[in-house]
């Protein structure tokens, strides 16, 4: 019987585990990837809103060749701050359900059961994909995640979306010599929350008609080498070779519903939590980091959640 097991092993569950590990509990940090598995997934050029030191967890410095440090240093930092504290992990390891037994819980996993008297959930946002729900979704030439900009060389690219992700997809494949790049988006300008010194290049881009956005507008059908497009015109067909649906992502529900975690009737679907503790309305069950905004997904933050590891091991270990 573990006192506690954290499901999640991103920046924040390692935060949970390092306070674990200060309180000498008997714990276990579990993820169905690999180490910061979003943080590997990030497009390989990226370079973090964020300065290094407010991505510090465990009192490891981090530091950065860069002002702003870049995916492949976060990789060795966080590689760095399992081997300082010797953190206790099962990767590449699917809790495929969490069973509430009163007075301690069951983990099923695909390497076998645990048992636990607390649980920490924290699994991100970045493994659910928002889907389009359009005729053509599931070909190959659609992706949800974008790594690197060579596979676009001298190819037609539609990319869905106007947040930080899909920017940064439309600005490193124009200047990596796609065909031609096309921005599909919803609303009737960029995001609001674009990077600050990355929105002049985008609008600068846009104006000079050197990437094409269609405002408004979304795809109605994706076909072998075209896409349907519907605006306020009408519906306009233009020639495609891939499109990038950089659309967002969701909490991982089903884990939190089936344990029984209240879920808020409020547009952000936000999970139910006391934000003194983290505790869920199950006794016994935390919530940290990304999903405890629901939908929400730009509201917490690697920088301004690292605290929620200590409210809950504080409420665990004073219980």
């Amino acid at each position: 019987m573990k006192d506690l097991i954290i499901v999640g092993a991103g920046p924040i569950g390692l935060a949970c585990g390092i306070e674990a590990e200060k309180n000498s509990l008997d714990y276990l940090i579990i993820d169905k990837g690999m180490l910061v598995n979003s943080i590997f997934n990030y497009p390989v050029n990226t370079t973090f809103f964020s300065t290094s030191d407010k991505l510090e967890i465990g009192d490891i410095p981090f530091i950065s060749h860069n002002i702003k440090p870049t995916r492949t240093e976060a990789l060795e930092y966080y590689r760095r701050v399992c081997d300082s504290w010797k953190l206790k992990l099962s990767l590449y390891n699917d809790v495929t359900e969490i069973i509430n037994k009163e007075n301690y819980f069951e983990l099923k996993t695909i390497k076998g059961n645990f048992n636990s008297k607390k649980v920490i959930i924290c699994t991100g946002f970045y493994d659910i994909p928002y889907m389009l729900n359009i005729p053509g979704e599931d070909k190959d030439k659609v992706l949800h995640y974008y790594n690197e900009s060579h596979p676009y060389y001298k190819m037609d690219i539609a990319i869905v979306g106007a947040g930080n992700s899909a920017v940064d997809a439309a600005l490193d494949t124009f200047r990596k010599g796609a065909k031609s790049v096309t921005m599909i988006i919803r609303e009737n300008k960029i995001g609001k929350n674009i990077k600050y010194w990355v929105r002049p290049d985008i609008i600068n881009r846009i104006e000079n008609n050197e990437i094409n956005v269609f405002y408004e507008s979304t795809i109605s059908e994706i076909r072998d080498k075209t896409i349907l497009i519907n605006n306020k015109d009408g519906e306009i067909e233009i020639e495609n070779d891939f499109v990038l649906a950089m659309t967002g992502y969701l909490p991982n529900y089903g884990i939190l519903e089936k344990l029984g975690i209240d879920i808020l009737k409020d547009e952000f679907k936000t999970p139910f939590y006391n934000e003194n503790t983290m505790e869920t309305n199950v006794k016994g069950v935390f919530l940290a980091g990304v999903i405890c905004g629901g939908l929400k997904t730009n509201k917490w933050f690697i920088e301004n959640s690292r605290d929620h590891s200590e409210k809950i091991i504080s409420q665990i270990t004073n219980a």
